[in-house]
């Protein structure tokens, strides 16, 4: 196979590797040639990813000290980190005035606090070999006021802006930060969703100028791309892959 994008041999770890995305991540470096790592919050999460990983790592990252260990834990055992994709999420749909602050704290610390403490973890290692890639998933609730998602547009908005502080401290070292925020996907929480409300899946394909939702590979390919040396001029950005759903 062609090494166009030149990831063979890189040392990759995606945090969340275990969820739908993340699997497809996985999948999508490993073909590239790359080495690659996941962490997950227990090892059932990452149950079948053997082929495609030479290590797993079982930790909460929504607790600072262990997501900061987990990822020194890879680094030590692929004897570097050239890549780190932060792709870790939960969302729960409700109006703001519903959330209990266990529930704003739950996601918080599961979408934002775990972003902060892996990619600093992983950014200061990049610095040290002056070189690395960082890429964390956003959403195009981010940057949209959706009903029903504000603790987790409050947390992707968040991650926007560490990503940019990311990408100017590190920049000068040889490091780039950017983010991918994907529109409505064929995910296990976009399927979750949608089983519990059937009658919503029109009304979402409307809001998209494309009409449909969008796929696995539409996702994989433009990280794949971000993570890569012909991306080494492109930081602090945030791409929207989201079938023109931010234009309208």
């Amino acid at each position: 196979m062609s090494d166009w994008l030149g990831l063979t041999g890189r040392r990759v770890l995606v945090a969340g590797g275990g969820g739908t995305i993340g699997r497809a991540l996985v999948n999508g470096f490993a073909t590239a040639g790359a080495t690659v790592a996941v962490t997950d919050v227990n090892d059932e999460a990452m149950a079948g990813l053997d082929q495609q990983t030479a290590v797993r790592h079982a930790a909460d990252l929504s607790e600072a000290g262990a997501a900061r260990a987990a990822v020194s834990a890879v680094r030590g055992a692929l004897g570097g980190l050239d890549v780190f994709v932060h792709c870790v999420g939960i969302n729960d749909r409700r109006p703001i005035e519903d959330y209990h602050a266990s529930d704003w704290e739950r996601i918080v610390a599961v979408n934002l606090t775990s972003a902060f403490h892996t990619a600093t973890e992983a950014a200061v290692g990049m610095r040290e070999q002056r070189n690395g890639r960082i890429v964390f998933f956003s959403s195009v609730a981010g940057r949209s006021g959706h009903k029903y998602h504000g603790p987790y547009a409050a947390t992707k908005g968040a991650i926007n802006q560490l990503m940019r502080v990311i990408a100017h401290e590190y920049a000068e070292h040889g490091v780039t930060a950017n983010a991918v925020a994907p529109g409505y996907m064929d995910t296990t929480l976009t399927r979750s969703y949608l089983a519990a409300n059937p009658d919503k899946r029109a009304a979402l394909i409307d809001l998209i100028p494309a009409g449909r939702f969008g796929t696995l590979p539409e996702v994989v390919d433009p990280v794949l791309f971000l993570c890569s040396p012909h991306a080494s001029f492109i930081t602090g950005q945030v791409l929207y892959i989201d079938g023109g759903r931010t234009i309208v």
